[in-house]
């Protein structure tokens, strides 16, 4: 756990300082001198007696008890000094700069987990190895730069890489955006990215000024403990907005099922920052513009007043907007829209964008923003877009924008793409502590992000129409391997999974006898191969005796097969739930349109057992056949609440039966309020 030590300590000690700053150790001691850290500060270094004017110790028994020590030396050294440290000088915090440790092999392992356990043992936190260092606002312990603005109001920041956390607030600063503490976990030997979302959950209520977190990813070593802190951090009403790299995998290509070909570690961590309510990002320049929309005031709805003097990035961001769920509405109150017209330039459009026009002034800005907030109710929040040729100053226009973001109860996005025309005006700006979003379509998109994104869901398990006694007979009953037909309808009723009529014939006259029970017309399909449709085993609108002899004969002469299933036919729109058992994650629960849709279209959204109502509608809502589903041009949907019911019951069932590992339902027929699993394929491991 993070300690007062590390994070506001008294006196800090660089072991391995020295004068040359272009070396880590120079570099931090540097750092701190320079952003004036108001304790105690000590230098060690054998060889050298006075470094960079600071007290220097040539020798460790010479050293007063110290709250945080950090260390750039050889990573051989590194253990003895941290056990020399933690157990004669008291040391509580320690950041160890140094790399060649478990990142290059099994001697580095060894080397940090003595460190580790020395630590462990006295009480102490360990940041690192292998990273940056530290930031707060008390202290600059990093051997790296640019230092940004750091302030108690500003965003919360941990990495997994330090080059990462380098190039991530290098990419923040111009946007006008302050930290309050960076902290680069490195190899997390000791405290990772899962313990300091703890500490911030933890400690919330005692640090309520940062109410925005930023986290860079490279592993999840703890999901359930992920989970619990980040989503409690956002039900409290923190921000939260993460990269996860490395999700990408190869190893759906030898999958059996259409589940195991599209789910991968990165369907893992989508459903997993779904449930936990975390805005996903997938560069920096995204993440650092979500930081930005965080720290303004929050947008309440979904209707955006664009406010233009010029056009082009007006009509890109509409776009934007508009592809990722957002509305730039048309203004209805003609009046205030006369209104409005007469105080701005002719041939102003106060349409919505609302363009002023390349002669805009800053007075007619203030009277938009004014009518925008007050008059047109319609409207939730303000993308404000306003450059500048090189012409002349526009501070003006930025001294307005900056008293407006202040004053307005709806959000302002400033969009100042003119970082070199008017730099000083944009300096003066965003000295003012604001936000600057210089590219319009990455704000768009991140909007879109921000408000596509879930609320957290809630805990515990529906299991409602859920037969856990009923699921547990029957997967203890089983073999491990693919499960038969008969065992797979068991485990669907018992979840209450509607499903098609279906009877397993091994002979002609079987298969005849149980097309008169089904009625005509009717499916019939090959049991034994796993992918049916490819080896010609489905045969649809079978309508006769003959016919029913026919497909019999043939589909019992394809390879594999040992039986002909009889089935109902069904017939509405095809969609598609899967599920595969991911490692330490548990069961991945995937939906979409179903048939070949799956594996042509991959349009399919994720979330992670055991899931909400609400999670199974957003999952729904995300997808792009979204529309299809609800209904369109004439043409009957599916009820979606109902589809909702399928897929949490079949993430509750999963919670009980992790011997299963991958499942695919494809299709689900649905039309109205009737849904029917009309093919399912089940794999459990024992």
């Amino acid at each position: 756990m993070l300690n007062k030590q590390l994070l506001t300590p008294e006196s800090i000690l660089v072991v391995g300082a020295s004068n040359n700053t272009t070396k880590p150790g120079g570099k931090i001691l540097k750092n701190l001198i320079e952003h004036e850290f108001r304790g105690q500060l000590y230098a060690y270094n054998p060889y050298d007696t006075n470094i960079q004017g600071i007290k220097t110790f040539n020798t460790m028994v010479e050293l007063p008890e110290i709250d945080l020590a950090i260390l750039a030396i050889p990573a051989k050294s590194c253990p003895d000094v941290v056990e020399y440290l933690a157990l004669k000088k008291n040391v509580k915090a320690f950041i160890v700069i140094s790399g060649g440790f478990s990142e290059v092999g099994k001697e580095g392992e060894i080397l940090e987990k003595r460190m580790a356990e020395v630590v462990n043992k006295t009480g102490g936190c360990l940041i690192g190895p292998n990273c940056i260092g530290v930031l707060t606002p008390e202290y600059a312990g990093v051997f790296t730069t640019p230092i940004p603005k750091l302030e108690s109001n500003g965003c919360d920041f941990v990495s997994g890489s330090g080059a990462t956390a380098v190039f991530i607030i290098e990419s923040a600063i111009p946007k006008g955006l302050h930290f309050s503490r960076v902290i680069s976990v490195g190899n997390s030997a000791q405290i990772g990215v899962e313990e300091v979302l703890e500490y911030w959950n933890i400690h919330s209520e005692e640090e309520p000024a940062s109410r925005v977190k930023l986290l860079y990813i490279e592993s999840i070593s703890n999901p359930d403990k992920f989970l619990f802190h980040a989503r409690s951090l956002v039900k409290k009403g923190f921000s939260l907005a993460a990269i996860k790299a490395g999700s990408s995998s190869a190893g759906g290509r030898a999958a059996l099922s259409h589940t195991g070909a599209m789910t991968n570690s990165d369907s893992a961590v989508e459903a997993l920052f779904r449930k936990a309510g975390i805005v996903r990002c997938y560069g920096r320049e995204e993440l650092t513009t979500i930081a930005g929309i965080f720290m303004t005031k929050k947008l309440e709805g979904k209707n955006i007043a664009i406010i233009t003097h010029a056009g082009g990035p007006a009509v890109m961001l509409t776009d934007a907007l508009e592809a990722g769920g957002l509305n730039i509405p048309r203004l209805t109150d003609s009046r205030e829209k006369d209104e409005l017209r007469k105080k701005l330039s002719p041939g102003s459009s106060v349409e919505n964008p609302i363009d002023f026009l390349a002669t805009g002034t800053a007075e007619q800005l203030y009277d938009i923003i004014d009518a925008c907030e007050n008059d047109f109710k319609e409207i939730d929040g303000m993308a404000v877009i306003y450059g500048s040729p090189g012409l002349f100053s526009v501070k003006d226009v930025y001294k307005v924008l900056d008293q407006k973001m202040k004053s307005c109860k709806k959000p302002i996005y400033p969009i100042l793409p003119s970082v070199l025309n008017v730099k000083k005006d944009l300096a003066y700006f965003l000295s003012h502590g604001n936000i600057n979003f210089p590219d319009e379509v990455l704000l768009g998109r991140a909007l879109t992000r921000v408000y596509r994104t879930p609320a957290p869901s809630d805990e515990g398990i529906r299991l409602e129409g859920v037969d856990v006694a009923q699921i547990r007979r029957i997967i203890e009953s089983c073999q491990s391997g693919h499960l038969p037909p008969g065992k797979i309808h068991a485990l669907l009723k018992a979840a209450s999974i509607p499903i098609v009529k279906e009877i397993i014939t091994v002979t002609c006259n079987e298969a005849l006898e149980a097309a008169y029970e089904i009625g005509f017309p009717l499916v019939m399909k090959v049991v034994g191969p796993i992918h049916k449709t490819d080896v010609g085993g489905v045969s649809l609108n079978i309508r006769s005796d003959e016919s029913v002899r026919l497909e019999f004969n043939r589909m019992m002469n394809i390879p594999e097969t040992t039986s002909v299933l009889i089935a109902e036919q069904a017939e509405g729109m095809e969609l598609f739930i899967g599920a595969k058992y991911e490692h330490k994650f548990g069961h991945i629960i995937v939906c979409g349109m179903g048939g070949i849709f799956v594996e042509v279209l991959k349009d399919i959204t994720s979330g992670l057992s055991p899931l909400t109502h609400d999670e199974a509608l957003s999952m729904i809502r995300n997808l792009k056949a979204y529309p299809m589903i609800k209904g369109f041009r004439g043409k009957p949907g599916v009820n979606r609440h109902k589809f909702a019911d399928i897929i949490v019951r079949l993430s509750s069932m999963l919670r009980f039966a992790t011997e299963i590992k991958e499942l695919d339902i494809n299709p689900l027929l649905g039309i109205g309020d009737k849904i029917v699993a009309v093919d399912a394929r089940i794999t459990i491991e024992k």
